[in-house]
């Protein structure tokens, strides 16, 4: 099922990259491309010609408007969210829209050794951080929670793996959307682990699929 409204394209000034591709496009269209030209040269957020203000900056002072976003935002009630390709970057990164269903959430994860910057579209979405288990511990024992904060719309958040683990939940009633940058796009491609919140254990998900691509149900 799509969240929302039809989207609406709405003129405003083109830079001269998008004059060159001859498109009109939406402040959401433009923040799509000025992230894929902060990325381009680079190889992930780690690199020393990106500038992870720079990048959080963009997201932040793009405001949200359903109209804008809609048709990539396709939710399933039976999931507990749904991965939404916007863009690949020029293979450096993904941008997804997520739809995070009413009450659910995603389980315990890490991102891969990728970077995360999440901006949220519509609703609240609560984040817990968790500490990393030890490596080679053996005694099974609860993770321990580090943080928890409730963001709002419009507010963006910054995740790595060497701040710990995390979930994300929807606790509303109704859907909640976030935009998701990841770089380097390391899920998409092998996978990431999810893990057990009582025991600390990890299993591996090899295939971290996507639900539609480009406005287009898969």
């Amino acid at each position: 099922m799509a969240v929302g409204i039809v989207q609406t394209v709405r003129p405003g000034t083109l830079t001269a990259f998008e004059c060159s591709l001859n498109v009109d496009m939406n402040r959401f269209d433009r923040l799509v491309l000025a992230l894929k030209e902060a990325l381009g040269p680079s190889s992930g957020l780690t690199s020393d010609d990106v500038d992870v203000e720079f990048l959080t900056k963009l997201m932040k002072d793009y405001k949200s408007d359903e109209r804008e976003w809609a048709k990539f935002a396709m939710g399933d009630a039976s999931r507990g969210y749904t991965r939404n390709l916007v863009d690949e970057g020029n293979g450096k990164s993904n941008l997804l829209v997520l739809v995070w269903s009413p009450g659910k959430g995603s389980p315990i994860h890490d991102h891969g050794n990728a970077h995360c910057l999440m901006k949220i579209l519509r609703g609240d979405l609560t984040e817990t951080r968790y500490a990393f288990p030890e490596a080679g511990e053996e005694e099974e024992k609860p993770m321990k929670v580090i943080s928890e904060k409730v963001y709002k719309e419009n507010q963006v958040a910054y995740m790595a793996d060497e701040l710990g683990v995390h979930r994300v939940w929807n606790r509303g009633s109704d859907f909640a959307v976030s935009l998701h940058l990841y770089t380097p796009p390391n899920v998409a491609k092998g996978g990431c682990h999810i893990f057990n919140e009582e025991t600390g254990k990890k299993s591996h998900i090899k295939n971290c699929g996507y639900y539609s691509a480009y406005g287009k149900k898969l």
